[in-house]
């Protein structure tokens, strides 16, 4: 078996660090504590690893957020991985920074990246895993807030987070989504 696991974020400069790339930075942060190395490959930024037997394909979508499924419908394809063996990684405003969701379906909660993926592979049907942005933001600045940087304390908390998100990663494969899904979403806890 095989796993798709794709971190949403846009690429650029004015991008990095910043709430909207959390999936970019889970997967950066993922690869440096495996050793391995990204490769540019069609519309996304690509490594893998094996882990108990079992192929892991990252991917980190060069499509920008609002079309991400183009990347990951293309790599569900070449790979032949049936979107319940994918495992997106997102920001989500919705939840307190720091508390990550997963489920194995759903609606898209208004975030242009899920849009996109579902309007490409047809289906709602694949896990996803949120991760907490917050919202401290004024009306009408969510834009600003969801592009913004890191505040100090979010970035001290952050390497912890990652540290989870990882962990998540892993023991979907090792113990199943079910069982991640229920010892992760029993953590209400925020960093």
């Amino acid at each position: 078996m095989a796993y798709l696991i794709a971190g949403l974020g846009n690429l650029g400069a004015e991008y990095e660090n910043t709430r909207h790339n959390v999936g970019f930075l889970a997967l950066d942060a993922l690869a440096a504590d495996r050793n391995l190395s990204w490769s540019s490959e069609r519309y996304a930024y690509k490594s893998e690893f094996r882990f108990k037997g079992q192929n892991l394909h990252l991917i980190k979508p060069t499509t920008y957020m609002n079309l991400s499924g183009k990347a990951i419908q293309y790599w569900c394809d070449k790979l032949d991985i049936h979107p319940r063996e994918v495992m997106v990684i997102l920001d989500d405003l919705a939840l307190p920074f720091g508390r990550l969701l997963m489920k194995k379906s759903g609606r898209d909660g208004g975030h242009n990246g899920l849009k996109s993926i579902q309007e490409c592979i047809g289906t709602t049907e694949y896990p996803r895993l949120r991760v907490g942005i917050g919202s401290e933001f004024a009306k009408g600045h969510q834009v600003d807030y969801v592009l913004g940087k890191w505040s100090q304390p979010e970035t001290e908390a952050l390497p912890e987070i990652l540290k989870k998100i990882h962990e998540a990663i892993i023991n979907t494969v090792a113990i199943g989504l079910e069982k991640t899904m229920n010892e992760l979403n029993k953590k209400r806890d925020s960093p």
